[in-house]
């Protein structure tokens, strides 16, 4: 059967289902969260062993978090097996990294259904709750 070997490698063959399974239903979701939890334990080691300080450029230079700082810390408490404080850590980064992971189950659709200035209002507002967040969690903002 040629014309099989042919689909098949034109489909991807096995690598393709993989692929496939990977973006969609509960193997997507579970392969997703086991490369997210492998990373995670390794930042946290590697910080373990060796901290390498703040990686924010923007709080290197001036002191002051972006809205994204703290997701660094979110995978090192995440893999240390600590989810309340990389939840406190940063809330925006923690809540894009399940969102990430729940993709394939379809949490996305939603999301892309709002019009893109409702998308774009969201993101914004919470970006700048973050930011508030990051500037009271490092003692910069007095609430």
């Amino acid at each position: 059967m040629p014309g099989a070997t042919v689909r098949a490698r034109a489909s991807g063959g096995g690598f393709g289902r993989v692929l496939d399974s990977a973006r969609h239903g509960p193997k997507g979701t579970a392969l997703r969260v086991a490369v997210m939890a492998l990373a995670a334990v390794g930042v946290a080691c590697v910080h373990r062993v060796n901290d390498p300080g703040v990686l924010c450029p923007l709080r290197a230079i001036t002191g002051i978090p972006c809205p994204l700082c703290g997701g660094t810390t979110v995978f090192i408490e995440l893999g240390s097996g600590r989810p309340v404080p990389a939840l406190l850590a940063s809330p925006v980064a923690f809540a894009g990294a399940v969102g990430l992971a729940v993709a394939p189950l379809g949490a996305g659709v939603r999301w892309w259904a709002l019009r893109p200035g409702t998308r774009a209002w969201i993101l914004g507002a919470a970006l700048a709750a973050s930011e508030l967040w990051q500037l009271a969690r490092l003692g910069l903002l007095r609430i």
